[in-house]
Formats: structure tokens, sequence, C-alpha cells
């Protein structure tokens, strides 16, 4: 007998096999919902109590360019990059989030997904900081921010400059380079600076610089994202030796040696973008001359860094 799965069955399937886009899309829309239902509860409770959580919300989930504030909710530079108070605000960038996240998947791994948004959301974070401080138009006005853009234009300008010439439909029907459908993003953020339209292009441009650096020598031990997740990677380390039960203090007679399994980022980094160009050449022969024309040992190869995802 066949049972059907319920919807909290494939919520949890596309969580877990969904990919880091529907991870990033569902930590986005969990946030944006537990915001909203705080709201609807103190709203119930009245005005006083509305105004209240909105305090108490903009405090936790936004970042406050105002020195004082600044100073004092200091997280809001982290938390305000998964923070939406708008529908409409949280749609669309998902919705862009989907297009740029899918590209950027079929490319590079999780890992440098995960690096790439936060870093761009944090940095764009930085330059609306530094924005409020250097320029006199900004000087004096507090102004709060949330939203994961910054994040989302540091993942889209990554993949733009990294492959500049692969072609989207615009509208389903219009073919138009990466690049070029980056640079309307990029030149249009540029050319609203200043404007009071509500729009963080600070927190844009500060996601596309790393966007644009994070693909620079990409498979080098120095690339930016490698810094990050060799950094993030210590840390985990550290924080599950240290809490750990079971870690207890071995040693060795003539000291630490490196196993045959053991690499570096840099070998590992310099492996991988071999295989990658083994497996561009198979694919390429068979769009060519079919899947027949490949050789015992290319099919073996295909069949094992399919298995080994």
């Amino acid at each position: 007998m066949k049972t059907e799965r319920t919807f909290i069955d494939d919520l949890k399937y596309q969580l877990k096999y969904g990919g880091t886009t529907v991870q990033l899309i569902s930590l986005n829309v969990g946030v944006f919902l537990l915001i909203s239902i705080l709201g609807v509860f103190a709203r119930l409770m009245g005005l006083e109590a509305e105004a209240e959580m909105n305090e108490i919300l903009s405090a936790l989930f936004s970042l406050q360019t105002d020195t004082t504030q600044l100073i004092t909710h200091p997280w809001g530079i982290f938390t305000s990059i998964f923070a939406h108070f708008s529908f409409w605000h949280l749609a669309m960038n998902m919705l862009f989030l989907y297009f740029s996240g899918k590209i950027f998947e079929s490319i590079f791994d999780a890992q440098r997904m995960w690096g790439t948004y936060l870093l761009g959301g944090l940095t764009g974070s930085l330059f609306e900081i530094l924005a409020h401080y250097i320029f006199p138009v900004l000087q004096g006005k507090s102004v709060v921010i949330v939203g994961a853009s910054g994040s989302i234009m540091a993942i889209f300008a990554a993949m733009a400059f990294h492959r500049p010439r692969l072609q989207v439909n615009l509208f389903g029907i219009i073919p138009v380079p990466l690049i070029a459908l980056a640079g309307f993003f990029i030149l249009t953020d540029i050319l609203s600076l200043g404007l009071n339209d509500g729009t963080a292009h600070f927190a844009h441009l500060g996601g596309v610089v790393i966007g644009m650096v994070s693909v620079q020598n990409l498979y080098n031990k120095n690339n930016i994202i490698s810094i990050y997740s060799s950094l993030m990677k210590r840390i985990t380390d550290f924080l599950k030796n240290l809490f750990s039960s079971n870690s207890k203090l071995k040693v060795k007679k003539g000291g630490a040696t490196r196993g045959p399994a053991f690499k570096t980022d840099e070998e590992y980094n310099f492996d991988k973008k071999k295989r990658q160009e083994k497996i561009d050449l198979i694919l390429d022969k068979i769009s060519k001359s079919g899947y027949d024309s490949l050789t015992k040992a290319e099919k073996e190869f295909l069949f094992d860094q399919s298995k080994n995802g």
C-alpha cells in the first residue's frame, strides 16, 4: 500500500535534499514568519503592545546606522541579512535568490554559496555603516536596514563575473548575457546613491564587491571564500572538541604524522578543479558523439563522480 507524503514530509525532504538555495530561502521565510506572527499577537493586544513589539523586533533583526544603536545592538549586522518586514520585499528577494542560487549551485558547492551569502551580507552592512559616516547627505540620519539584498547581489555578481557569457532568458524569451544583466543592476544602484527611495544601494554594492572578489584566484588558498571556509572549519572543530564528551587527549611518539588521505585546502581545490575539467571534457564528448562514444574508463569515471555527488 502506497502512502502519500504529508506537507511536513515534503518540507523535510526539501530542506535536506533541496540544496543550499532552498535552505537559505527557508531560513529567510522562517524569520519572516516569526516576525509576522509576533507582530499579529502584539497587534491583537493593543496599540501599546504593538509599539513595544515593533521596537523589540527592530532591535533584534535590523541594522541601525545610528552610532549609539549600532554599539548597543551590533548583532543587527548579521541578523538583518535574514530579516524582512514586508511580504513583497521578501517575495522579490527570494525570487531573485532562487534564480541566482540555482545557477550558482550548478557550478559551485554549498560551502561556497553559504560563504558568499554571509560575507556578501556582512560587507553590505559595513558599506551602509561607512556611507553614513563618510557622506554629508547621510550623516546624522538614523536609518533602519533589513533584507537579504546584499547577500543575493554577492551570489549574482559572483556568477556574472565567473561566467560572463552565460545567457539567461529575460522574461523567458530574450537571451541576455549574465554580465550585461549584472551591469544593469550595478549601474542602477550607483545612479541611485543618495536618493531617498528606501533601498540600501550601498549594501547592494558591498555585496557586488564580495561577489567579484570571491571568484578571483578561485582555487587558491588566499581566495576570500577559501579563507572564510578555513576559518569556519577551525572554529567548528574547536567547538566540537570543546564540547565533545568523548574527546580525549592522545599522545603519539615521534610527533604528528600526516596520513595519505590528508590534503590541504589548496591541494583539495586543485584536485577538484582537475576533476571538473575532466567531467567537462567527457560531457562535451557526449554532446558531440553520444554516450556510446565514451571509453569504458570514461564511463566508470563519470559513474563514480555522479555517485560521489
